[in-house]
């Protein structure tokens, strides 16, 4: 028998070397009116600094990896952790305090919420460049590569994503349920990547408008040549996906898959 969770949101929080920000990120986290409806997860990711002491003082469930694994590895335990412990939805944020928490009662609002074809979205993008969201600096090299992910984006499924590298995302059962699975998830940086696949797989995805902060403290995970690094491996990743869903046709249309949802959704509530 799965186990209950206290609420049916959980909000997961990968973390490297993030001691000066956590903390802060928390103290909202823990406060109604979002504690009144979300559970919390930390997933350490070996980090080097004072990040799991700061979090083990709070009293979070934390979870530490003894080798750094990546952010992709950090996040798909989190999914893993969510599906074990029988949660309906599922928030993802950063420890670096980009992401407000404003956002998260909005996501969680949006998650169940009927799209026009009375589907919930299975994934809700926190958005930095919708026409509503509010301003949001961005670097030179990260514009171009938002730019390049929005085209292929485009060009391979039809489909507009205005911030296709956002890393606050809300997620349904059957979307982090899929995400869990061995081969269905990049371990090192999940992104724009990820969109096209389960876009490609016929899961629901859209977009809302979200609040957003620059870093002030610690080293981002795309700094230094890192950028152009990143850009270079997601372009190739991107058409990776379009060859495995479209040429190969793996798990074609699974995210349509009503009676396999419907199946699982009546095993997790048993």
């Amino acid at each position: 028998m799965l186990q209950k969770p206290e609420h049916e949101l959980l909000i997961i929080i990968p973390a490297y070397n993030e001691e000066k920000n956590i903390g802060a990120l928390l103290d909202v986290l823990e406060k109604p009116p979002i504690s009144d409806v979300a559970d919390i997860l930390v997933i350490n990711d070996a980090s080097r600094d004072r990040t799991n002491a700061v979090v083990k003082r709070r009293h979070e469930p934390l979870v530490t990896h003894v080798f750094n694994l990546g952010y992709g590895s950090a996040l798909q335990l989190g999914y893993k952790f969510a599906v074990r412990r029988n949660y309906r939805y599922l928030i993802q944020m950063d420890a670096d305090g980009q992401h407000d928490p404003c956002n998260v009662l909005k996501l969680y609002e949006t998650l169940r919420t009927p799209l026009e074809n009375d589907r919930c979205p299975d994934i809700v993008l926190g958005s930095r460049y919708l026409p509503e969201s509010p301003e949001f600096p961005t670097g030179g090299v990260k514009k171009i590569a938002i730019r390049l992910f929005r085209g292929l984006i485009k060009q391979i499924s039809g489909r507009r994503i205005m911030d296709p590298t956002s890393g606050l995302q809300g997620l349904s059962r059957r979307a982090f349920l899929y995400y869990s699975q061995f081969g269905h998830f990049d371990d090192q940086y999940p992104d724009a990547n990820m969109l096209l696949q389960m876009m490609l797989l016929k899961f629901r995805v859209t977009e809302i408008p979200a609040l957003m902060h620059a870093r002030t403290e610690g080293t981002s995970m795309h700094s230094g040549l890192k950028p152009i690094m990143y850009m270079m491996r997601m372009t190739l990743e991107i058409f990776s996906v379009w060859f495995r869903c479209s040429v190969l046709k793996i798990d074609k249309g699974i995210g349509d898959n009503e009676t396999l949802w419907a199946e699982e959704d009546s095993y997790s509530h048993r």
